[in-house]
């Protein structure tokens, strides 16, 4: 059985402390990473697209990822699929930015069919514009894509 000694959060919870370059991944200890997205922030859904946007048009899909996970987990029951599908969206991306390209599709197409079955998203989220530009993303996945040029726009 493995003995080691895990990192924890303040809390106690399992947690590695290895910094993450912009997609998550982890790096060595003592590599200088990306700052990583405070988790279990409540924001307001202005501020959650707001920052999510910066941080997709910044290359950092993961980041944006769990900023929506923080708007799901702590929004309002009847939009949890909207932000659940947006941060599936945000994943994907990542996935597709790490050479993923099956589990980038799948994950495009899951966050695209979540946001499609919701409606007309409030905020003034583009929907409809976020549905087109996942299943177009997952239809052309043959390799790494860059995060920041591919990176769609929330609101039309």
């Amino acid at each position: 059985m493995n003995r080691t000694r895990r990192d924890r959060d303040e809390e106690g919870r399992a947690r590695s402390a290895r910094p993450r370059d912009g997609l998550g991944r982890p790096l060595p200890y003592g590599a200088e990473g990306v700052e990583r997205q405070p988790e279990g922030v409540v924001r307001s859904p202005e501020e959650t697209v707001r920052e999510a946007q910066r941080l997709l048009d910044g290359g950092m899909p993961f980041h944006a990822h769990e900023v929506f996970e923080d708007a799901w987990k702590s929004g309002p029951a009847e939009e949890r699929e909207l932000w659940r599908g947006l941060a599936q969206l945000a994943v994907g991306l990542t996935h597709a930015a790490r050479g993923n390209t099956a589990g980038g599709a799948r994950l495009l197409l899951r966050g695209a069919d979540r946001i499609g079955a919701f409606g007309a998203p409030p905020y003034g989220l583009d929907g409809g514009g976020l549905v087109s530009w996942a299943r177009e993303l997952a239809g052309r996945l043959d390799g790494v894509v860059d995060p920041a040029a591919e990176a769609p726009r929330l609101r039309g």
